[in-house]
């Protein structure tokens, strides 16, 4: 037990079950003032935003003595920069697993949503035009799930229901109890065989623009294409190209650059769908993060190794990106 440690989260300690004593809690979120010396803080969780990023570049460099970072994303890429500002030995956690279901919910909500025409109907619907037209169905479909980590499993899971054929690529080939996972090098091989693609990869020098022209042009006519990772995986001036073509659809959740700017082509493009980055954040995300935050600290607490650690820092610089 490391009596006296001071942890910062992003939610008041009493709604946290579970908290083992002997730490000295401050609640930040970001929103407000440091709830105290930023340089006594042992064990840090990250404000669950999208700007989080941000906010912890502010604090980072003033924790000298700082043991954990606590991200409560999926994904790490947007913290990498920021580790130079962290002590040698820093671990750096992610929160893998707690937006599984909310995140794939979206990604099929969203594929579903073009196949229908949701994103057509709803736009004739502001303008009181009704006009029926025959749309496309998931059933008997190959639809390529880009990444088979929580999120990629639990899409590929939903989409059984939905009597579609889900093909899986991730960066190595091998077979999972669930069926085979083909390896990167097959990607440009798979592309024109499908009907749809679900993008659920972390952002890593493997995944950064891996849909450029190039690999868009390869998906057939009339294909969907879905992305709830990173929007760096896209290319964004490909993409906005292929869709203003009647090529592809496309739904998004994160862009790039992000947040999308007013005025850039994406937000009234026929063909494109956008969410603002809300995959994850749903009615039962606080409870499912602070039920895991619980767990990690009482981990801490006892010395034991914490879920998810995807790295520890060495002494000196650390720099660049590292594959999830």
């Amino acid at each position: 037990m490391k009596n006296g440690a001071t942890v910062w989260l992003p939610y008041p300690s009493e709604l946290i079950p579970g908290l083992p004593d002997g730490f000295t809690y401050g609640h930040w979120d970001g929103s407000g003032p440091l709830p105290g010396d930023p340089g006594e803080v042992r064990f840090l969780v990250g404000p669950p935003t999208p700007a989080a990023g941000g906010l912890l570049g502010g604090v980072l460099p003033h924790m000298g003595r700082l043991e954990v970072l606590q991200l409560l994303s999926s994904g790490y890429d947007y913290a990498m920069p920021l580790l130079n500002d962290v002590p040698p030995g820093t671990r750096l956690v992610t929160a893998r697993g707690v937006h599984r279901d909310a995140t794939a919910e979206l990604a099929v909500t969203l594929l579903l949503a073009l196949c229908r025409g949701i994103d057509r109907f709803v736009t004739r619907q502001a303008e009181e035009h009704w006009s029926p037209e025959p749309r496309t169905t998931l059933v008997g479909k190959r639809v390529l799930i880009i990444g088979y980590g929580a999120v990629g499993q639990a899409v590929a899971a939903r989409l059984d229901a939905f009597r579609c054929e889900p093909v899986i690529v991730a960066r190595s080939e091998r077979t999972t109890p669930a069926g085979h996972v083909h390896g990167a090098a097959q990607l440009s091989a798979l592309l024109p065989t499908v009907d749809a693609v679900v993008l659920c990869a972390p952002l890593t020098e493997w995944t950064r623009g891996m849909f450029d022209a190039e690999a868009l042009a390869l998906l057939k006519d009339g294909a969907l294409l879905v992305n709830v990772a990173r929007g760096e995986l896209l290319d964004t001036g490909a993409v906005v190209r292929e869709v203003r073509g009647g090529r592809l659809r496309v739904a998004l959740d994160v862009t790039d650059p992000e947040p999308l700017p007013v005025g850039h082509p994406l937000w009234n493009l026929p063909g494109a769908l956008i969410t603002p980055h809300v995959a994850a954040f749903t009615d039962a995300f606080p409870a499912m993060s602070a039920q895991f935050l619980g767990e990690q600290l009482r981990r801490y607490a006892r010395g034991e190794e914490l879920d998810n650690v995807v790295l520890t820092t060495p002494a000196g610089s650390l720099g660049g990106e590292r594959a999830a």
